[in-house]
Order: C-alpha cells, then structure tokens, then sequence
C-alpha cells in the first residue's frame, strides 16, 4: 500500500487514502494516517472530494490535454478509408442470402499493394485495423446449417437413447467407429510444427503418384471405458476393413473388458465404409457375427446393434 500510495500524484493520493479509509469505517481515518503517514486532513479532504458529484464524473479533470496522443493513421493520411474500399470493392463477395454478410479474398499483405497503386503506404498493421473498423474479421465456416428435417429424426434418437441405456444397464459394449482422414505416406508436406536442429524439407507437390503408400485410419471408441483405438489398413476403405476393425479390437480388448457381453452396440455415420443403405456393410457384420472368435469361454456374443 505504501509503494503504491508514494507512487502516485498528490490529488490521487489522498483519493486512494480516502477509499481505503472508507472500507475500513469508524477509525479508518487514523488507522490509513498512520500507515500511510498521511495528514488526517488530507485524507478528510480525499472523502468530501470522492462525495462531491462533480469530482465522481471527472468532468473538467483531464488528465491528458485534449487531442494528446499519437494520431491514428486515418487523420495523418487523408482518403485513406476511401482508398481501402476502392481496393476491395472488385475483391469482395456476399451472401445471396443475407446481404449483411460480406467477404474478400485478399490478403492483408495484397491489400497493402493495393494502396500503393492509390500512392497510399502503409503497413499490415494500418490494414487490419482497418478490416476491423469496417467488419471484416478473420473467421472460419461453421456447420451450423442442417440440410433438411427428416422424417421420425426425433424418434429415431429417442430410440437410440432407449437402446443405450439398455446396454449400459446389462453390460455390453457400447463402441463408436468412424474412417479418420487417410494420408499419403512419403516425403510429403504435413502440417504443424516441431523443434529440429536442421531444415526439414518435403516434395513440393503432394501428388498421390509421389507417395510410397496410402495408410487409411479406422476409429473405434471404447464409451463406457472412454478409450479410443486405431486400426490402420493400407488398402481400401471397405466394410470388410471395417468389419477386421472391429474383429481385431474384440479379440485384443473387448473379449476382456466385457467377459460377460452378449451383443454390441455400434453407432456410426451412414456414409463411406459403413454405408447403411449398401446391403454389403450388413452382410459383413453377419459374417463377423458367425464367425466370431471367443477366448472366453463364458463369452456368448450373437448379435450387434448398429445404430445409424
């Protein structure tokens, strides 16, 4: 308190002894005096001022003159902002749908360039203050817009959620799959960076001709024991791949965590290897069913439920 107090001017002084004082009520004022080795007067002075109504909104009390200051780049360069918009105006795009919202496909870095051609010079830093001040901001596409209402959708959860807590209730597995984003295998750019002791170089092109391989990740999400397993297959994103996906975590996890499981539940997307509408993926998952591998001999599996 009493570095901050010697810190500061002579009228904020006897401000910040005066609301200290405040806080502590009956005896504040002799016990901040002694503290802050401040006259008992002048902290009386700081509360009347602090009470005084034209004190409270500070009006007259500049601290800085007005117009102090450095001068915003909009005052110093004149059509500045008319300039920028001459810039975008050939570079900007809308939506059909909401007239409000606008877009522009250029660079901060190109809209400097673009001022020099109006003989205005300025930095990237002038340029993003100006995108700001006219509402452009750096944003990324959400997906936020549903694609249509389907029929019984409401339904369709409630059922979901009905058969969840069923398994829940009696054990069995509840698993989530899903196809990650496969990737080229080579010498080949990959986004991110790391600490290296030399320059990491890469092709400068990432054709699929260039890779050595194509490595194709399968999720499987473990929801009662909120683990993730991947299986990564070189070939083909199958069913069959699929189906191997979900043979190879029972037999190495699943047969062991749920020594008692009768059936699976299996919820997934209906689109690429899983394919609900493709008679291929369901036939798969009979194969797997009939041919089931048990380590357990107390292990009864007969069924999976997929939940779409």
């Amino acid at each position: 308190m009493r570095k901050l107090y010697q810190s500061l001017s002579e009228k904020d002084r006897r401000r910040y002894a005066a609301i200290e004082a405040e806080k502590l009520g009956y005896g504040g004022i002799s016990y901040i005096s002694r503290i802050l080795a401040a006259d008992r007067n002048t902290i009386a002075k700081g509360i009347k001022e602090l009470k005084s109504e034209s004190e409270t909104t500070f009006e007259g009390h500049r601290i800085r003159q007005k117009g102090g200051g450095r001068k915003t780049s909009e005052s110093l360069i004149p059509g500045l902002n008319e300039s920028f918009l001459e810039v975008l105006k050939h570079y900007t795009a809308g939506s059909p749908m909401d007239e409000k919202i606008k877009w522009t496909n250029l660079t901060q870095e190109e809209i400097v360039e673009g001022l020099k051609v109006h003989g205005i010079t300025v930095s990237v830093t002038v340029v993003k203050k100006l995108l700001k001040k006219h509402g452009y901001v750096k944003r990324q596409a959400q997906k936020k817009q549903t694609t249509g209402i389907t029929k019984n959708r409401n339904e369709q959860f409630e059922n979901l959620a009905r058969i969840t807590e069923e398994y829940e209730l009696q054990g069995n597995p509840i698993i989530s799959m899903d196809t990650k984003k496969k990737e080229f295998i080579g010498n080949l750019y990959r986004s991110g960076t790391l600490y290296t002791t030399e320059t990491v170089t890469t092709l400068d092109h990432d054709f699929f001709s260039l890779a050595e391989g194509k490595i194709v990740p399968h999720g499987i999400y473990d929801v009662q024991h909120n683990r993730g397993y991947l299986t990564l297959g070189i070939s083909k994103d199958t069913s069959e791949f699929a189906c191997e996906s979900i043979k190879s975590w029972w037999i190495n996890y699943g047969i062991y965590l749920y020594p008692q499981a009768s059936s699976i539940l299996i919820k997934c997307d209906g689109g690429g290897s899983n394919n609900s509408n493709h008679y291929i993926f369901k036939s798969d998952l009979q194969k797997l069913v009939n041919v089931a591998p048990y380590r357990n001999q107390n292990s009864t599996l007969s069924s999976l439920y997929i939940g779409v």
